[in-house]
Order: C-alpha cells, then structure tokens, then sequence
C-alpha cells in the first residue's frame, strides 16, 4: 500500500465515521476547529484507526500531539512502514 493509498483509506474511514464531507479532509484541517471533532470523538478515532489498519495505537504517547488530519496522515504511514520493517 503507497503512502497515497493509505492517506485515502484514513480519509475515507474518517469521513464516514463522523459524516464528514471528503472535500473538508486536508492535511492541514484542525480536528477540533475545521472538522469539529470533540475529544470522544478522538477515542472513536483511534478504533477506527486501530480497525482499519490492524494495529494498536491508543498506547503510543506521540497520539497525544495529534492536531491535524495531516498528523494522522504521518502518523500512520510511520507506524505501517515500521510494522513492515520489523516484519
């Protein structure tokens, strides 16, 4: 999976979650002021995350500076490719 894949597969997942419209899913949008998100909806968005790509992630400590949908974007790309890494 390309970074580009993986980026379309967290929008996706995140749009139908919390019913998102994909034109406001860029790297730079605040997951609190442009998307609206609280800080349950976030616990919900670890799962997701979690589901979509089967791995863990609600322990890491680097998921609590997580602001954009940007940061995600890095975060997961980094956590895959040191999954296949470590594979």
């Amino acid at each position: 999976m390309t970074d580009k894949e993986i980026i379309e597969k967290i929008n996706t997942a995140l749009a139908e979650e919390f019913e998102l419209d994909e034109a406001s899913m860029l790297p730079e949008a605040h997951l609190f002021d442009d998307l609206e998100l609280d800080s349950l909806d976030l616990v919900d968005m670890v799962i997701v995350l979690e589901q979509t790509f089967g791995f863990k992630i609600r322990e890491e400590e680097e998921i609590r500076s997580i602001r954009t949908l940007g940061d995600i974007h890095a975060f997961v790309i980094r956590k895959r490719h040191q999954r296949l890494q470590s594979s």
